[in-house]
């Protein structure tokens, strides 16, 4: 949708037609898309559920995430039980469209004045994933307030400590935002040196001190490019509070509160 004074992007209407599709226009509203109480586990004795609707509810979810990086996580999550779908899982999808009901026009704004420069966060859920134990990595670039891209994945190897899972985030992150740099130097923007925000001081000491990164030999070679990007002054890391960094939307679930901000602080708005 444009205005005068921006663009806003919502698939409102594609959340009615799901809401509709699978029975869920006059259920009670939920405040948040998941409930931190009762993280998901694989739940081998739980009843089973029909895999078929369980899998169309979590891809007709997965369409949403490009507008809705509120629900990203708890998608993703969910999806790693497609498979074998059990009644556990299927109760925290259902929690994400009480959730949708309840905001249905929620959507990304676009500004269409400055600021204009290219900033990147980044975060990491040490051993989040309660199947493997394996990390999950959180990452998002804006153009001054402008959310341009996010990611929330399962890292592909289990890490050693939080540092290390907030390492191969970084990794990640550095990597999207080189990308993004060489697609703007096309329209003429150079925005060499951008800041990454992270909250963990003991990765930034890794990537900006060589004798602390000599004691990084376990963590694969590929992943130490980030402190020549680093020495290139192609990116920069900043050291941000936990409260501060909006990256943690993509790692785990919150309660009411600590939600609505980060909602707020990655420029989700109602319109």
């Amino acid at each position: 949708m444009a205005k005068k004074d921006g663009i806003f992007i919502s698939q409102d209407k594609y959340v009615e037609e799901i809401l509709k599709k699978f029975g869920f226009t006059k259920v009670k509203t939920a405040s948040t898309s998941m409930e931190t109480q009762k993280p998901m586990l694989k739940d081998e004795d739980g009843e089973e559920v029909d895999a078929y609707m369980y899998r169309s509810m979590i891809g007709s979810l997965m369409y949403l995430t490009f507008s809705r990086p509120n629900i990203m996580f708890v998608v993703c999550a969910c999806a790693r039980y497609q498979v074998n779908p059990k009644v556990s899982h299927l109760h925290v999808v259902k929690g994400i469209f009480r959730y949708l009901k309840g905001q249905p026009k929620l959507g990304l704004w676009y500004p269409k004045y400055p600021p204009f420069d290219l900033v990147a966060y980044t975060d990491s859920d040490y051993a989040g994933a309660s199947l493997d134990r394996k990390s999950t990595t959180g990452g998002c670039q804006f153009l001054g307030c402008r959310l341009i891209s996010w990611e929330c994945k399962k890292q592909i190897v289990v890490a050693n400590s939080t540092t290390e899972a907030e390492y191969v985030a970084a990794l990640s992150c550095c990597g999207q935002v080189l990308w993004i740099q060489n697609q703007l130097l096309d329209y003429g923007y150079n925005f060499m040196h951008t800041k990454i925000f992270i909250d963990n001081n003991n990765t930034i000491c890794i990537i900006k001190n060589p004798i602390f990164h000599s004691k990084t030999n376990h963590i694969e070679i590929r992943h130490h490019f980030i402190r020549d990007c680093n020495e290139k002054k192609l990116i920069q890391m900043v050291k941000i509070h936990t409260d501060k960094n909006v990256a943690d939307l993509l790692t785990k679930a919150f309660d009411v509160s600590r939600f609505q901000y980060l909602i707020v602080s990655i420029g989700m708005v109602n319109l």
